[in-house]
């Protein structure tokens, strides 16, 4: 019985040339996996940056709120939070959705923290699978 999925996407991308802040939280972003090429109105993008600034000041928000700040329907308010929630980096707390960390660099110092239990459980159940493929 799994307990408990998480989704982590780590995608290889060039830096952006220029250095901006819009460009360098799209490139983390799209880095980890959040934003895809047919989120035409970046939607994902604006609410990601929604829950940074929000964070920034130790509170979480609603999926109203965040609707009504974003003028995005509280269906794609949902769908985007479910992604961000699946890939660890979005919490709900008291009826709020937060991120997982304050800053971008503790994000994906959890992030990594994330993947290297992920490959360690992946390694030892490698390891039980080999041993019956040898016997």
């Amino acid at each position: 019985m799994v307990l408990f999925q998480q989704k982590i996407t780590i995608i290889r991308m060039r830096p952006p040339s220029r250095q901006n802040i819009n460009d360098g939280l799209q490139w983390f972003g799209s880095s980890l996996g959040l934003f895809n090429l047919r989120d035409k109105d970046k939607s994902c993008f604006r609410l990601f940056i929604e829950l940074l600034r929000a964070a920034k000041k130790n509170h979480g928000l609603t999926s109203d709120e965040l609707a009504e700040r974003l003028k995005l329907s509280r269906g794609t308010i949902i769908h985007h939070l479910n992604k961000l929630i699946d890939s660890g980096l979005v919490l709900t707390e008291k009826n709020k959705y937060v991120l997982r960390t304050d800053s971008l660099s503790s994000l994906v110092d959890e992030v990594e923290k994330d993947t290297r239990r992920l490959l360690e459980d992946i390694k030892n159940t490698a390891s039980v699978l080999d041993r019956f493929m040898d016997s």
